[in-house]
């Protein structure tokens, strides 16, 4: 009788990683809403100050997932993550003694920062690091954390600061988060297969040395290449127009159906993202990330522009049903994209860098639908909006053909050839 095969080291990685991104989506990123809620109604903030206030969120955790590509590519990026969570829970600690303005930015911003540190930059290299030919399937696996913290955890907290207050549950929320982080980060996290001398994808060192070396292009002639600009405008456009669609999206629905509605949207929307990334996972294994894309992009639009007329709960949720099908593919699109066609050489800091890009467009797409909003009079202007700026995205995205070169023009670099794929230290 033949012994069972063990495992790959690297699916542990994924399930550490998916715990991982459940704790800070679900005690950051959605966690968002709940905080800004509560400096309204607690501490008494204009609506429109806390809302720049978590703008700066976006834009700190876009400065910060530059560092974080940096030092990902210099240490052991399992540091970067954990310590990233340690100050974030800092920082949600003192979510309770906040009362100036000063100090409401000043939370958002290092909040913000943190939640780079340990966010989507560092995890999606650990993961972009042990897999090449399933690494479509890992991130998908990976990433639907994104999705559960938004289901599993910030209801919760949610519930918690409306019955017993912020105060109260700053350090509950600051403890959740560091528990769901910094153990599986520093006790099963490896930052690469060759520190366990092991091989990506579980291939034995025979079978490694043997397959072709992946291309891998170092940052330089990243920056000169025109694919990596495409990738990074079009998400500008992708995923604000899908950040502005989500957060004006159950004030849309409780106007127009109820708040019953809204809720049972709200539900769909979360199941529908978490259903849609794992399908989009298998997927890519058969589908090259540039199509489906191009297709996750034309369905948002589809989606948006359909939201914008619904105004019965059955046209809602189907609305929300398509939108939510693309929200968690969209998000894991944009780094596969860049490590499919850049390799993982300098990875973290070119997805760093994109995502800097791409963070203004998170940024300035809320406030853009609430001016739209006012001006109208109404969603069906602001929605069919941010469905046309998806197609802005989809249309610089499909400029480029499926090897990075622009239809009809001279790419601005070539693409590196094979390379050894060396690790930096602490890897």
């Amino acid at each position: 009788m033949r012994l069972l095969r063990r495992v790959f080291y690297g699916w542990y990685v994924v399930a550490a990683v998916l715990v991982i991104t459940t704790a800070f989506s679900g005690f950051i990123f959605y966690n968002l809403s709940v905080l800004l809620a509560a400096f309204v109604a607690e501490k008494g903030f204009p609506v429109a100050l806390a809302s720049s206030a978590t703008a700066s969120f976006f834009v700190a955790a876009g400065f910060a997932g530059v560092v974080a590509g940096w030092l990902a590519d210099r240490i052991d990026v399992r540091l970067v993550i954990a310590s990233g969570a340690a100050i974030a829970a800092l920082a949600l600690a003192s979510v309770g003694a906040l009362d100036a303005t000063w100090q409401l930015f000043a939370f958002h911003v290092v909040f913000g920062f943190a939640h780079g540190m340990c966010g989507l930059v560092p995890v999606t290299t650990v993961i972009a690091r042990w897999f090449n030919v399933r690494r479509a399937l890992a991130f998908s696996i990976g990433s639907t954390g994104l999705s559960l913290g938004g289901i599993a955890v910030t209801p919760l907290v949610a519930l918690g600061v409306a019955r017993y207050g912020l105060e109260a549950m700053a350090p509950w929320m600051a403890l959740g988060l560091l528990l769901g982080i910094v153990p599986l980060t520093l006790l099963v996290v490896r930052p690469s297969p060759q520190s366990m001398g092991l091989a990506p994808d579980g291939m034995s060192r025979a079978e490694a040395s043997a397959a072709p070396a992946a291309a891998s292009t170092p940052l330089g002639e990243v920056l000169r290449h025109g694919y990596f600009y495409a990738i990074s405008v079009a998400y500008l456009f992708v995923l604000g127009s899908q950040v502005a669609g989500i957060a004006h999206f159950y004030r849309l629905a409780n106007t127009r159906a109820g708040a019953e509605t809204a809720a049972l949207a709200l539900a769909v929307m979360a199941a529908t993202s978490t259903i849609g990334r794992l399908i989009g996972g298998a997927i890519l294994l058969k589908v090259r990330a540039r199509l489906f894309a191009l297709a996750m992009s034309a369905m948002q639009a589809v989606a948006l522009a359909g939201l914008a007329f619904a105004h019965d709960r059955w046209s809602i949720v189907v609305g929300v049903t398509m939108f939510g099908l693309t929200m968690g593919n969209s998000l894991m699109l944009h780094p596969l994209l860049l490590v499919e066609r850049f390799g993982t050489r300098d990875y973290g800091r070119i997805y760093a860098l994109s995502q800097l890009v791409s963070v203004w467009g998170l940024a300035g797409g809320l406030p853009l639908v609430g001016l739209i909003y006012e001006a109208s009079g109404g969603y069906e202007v602001p929605y069919l909006t941010i469905a046309v700026t998806s197609l802005v995205g989809l249309a610089a995205l499909g400029a480029y053909g499926p090897h990075g070169v622009a239809t009809g023009v001279r790419p601005l670099a070539q693409a590196a050839g094979p390379k050894s794929q060396g690790w930096r230290r602490g890897v």
